[in-house]
């Protein structure tokens, strides 16, 4: 795998873990319920909550690329032209069907295809988002310094064992990036010449609250709350 130069981020929690204990205590039986019951709340007993920090990969990049394609482009001439020379080439007019000689006569402008090449030049531009697991997701959150913690690194470090690095690969994020901005290109290209240059690498680092939850006959149940946007998620 190659070495790649890596952004720390870690957004800052907006609810602390009392304000949590609080929502879970009020929504405990929600695992549990089903279209028939719902167990009562003493029934329901909270093991744990903790708070993890689940990475968001983001992958930021562009693909350049210029080649040549054939094309055809049409043109119309007077009535009285059989012929175009352009270079080397000869082109001459469309037939007309019958129907076209019907309704626009002998004066109707004459058509010709001239079949060219064309220079083609691209430049595509994109982010992709994976939550940790690598599945593709529109970034929630907005970045600012009031948004961020100030050492994200040193934060990490302390909770190392609550943090829930990306199962994708960087590589695997990269070729997901180059696959989204690299469209299919016509049968009849020559000369191709193309760059995929990576932006930034960034992981951002959520603060999850999780709450582990024992229902009735030891049934478990799970209650994730988003500490920045103070939901249930």
């Amino acid at each position: 795998m190659a070495d790649y130069d890596v952004k720390t981020i870690v957004l800052r929690k907006n609810i602390d873990e009392f304000e949590v204990s609080d929502i879970v205590e009020q929504k405990k039986t929600n695992p549990f319920k089903s279209l028939l019951s719902r167990p009562k709340k003493e029934d329901v007993h909270v093991h744990s909550l903790k708070l993890y920090y689940e990475c968001i990969l983001m992958i930021s990049g562009k693909y350049v690329a210029d080649y040549y394609r054939k094309a055809t482009h049409t043109i119309s001439v007077d009535s009285n032209i059989h012929e175009v020379v352009l270079g080397d080439g000869t082109f001459p007019v469309r037939s007309k069907s019958g129907l076209e000689k019907k309704f626009v006569g002998k004066r109707g402008k004459n058509k010709i295809d001239l079949k060219l090449e064309e220079h083609v030049f691209v430049e595509e531009e994109n982010e992709l988002c994976f939550d940790h697991h690598g599945r593709e997701i529109k970034f929630p959150f907005k970045i600012n310094s009031k948004t961020i913690e100030n050492y994200p690194k040193r934060l990490l470090e302390k909770n190392e064992s609550n943090v829930k690095k990306p199962e994708l690969t960087y590589d695997a994020a990269i070729n997901k990036l180059q696959s989204e901005l690299k469209k299919p290109m016509e049968s009849d290209v020559r000369a191709l010449n193309d760059e995929f240059v990576l932006r930034e690498i960034t992981e951002v680092y959520s603060p999850i609250f999780e709450a582990r939850l024992i229902g009735p006959k030891k049934k478990v149940g799970i209650i994730r709350i988003d500490g920045v946007r103070k939901k249930i998620l």
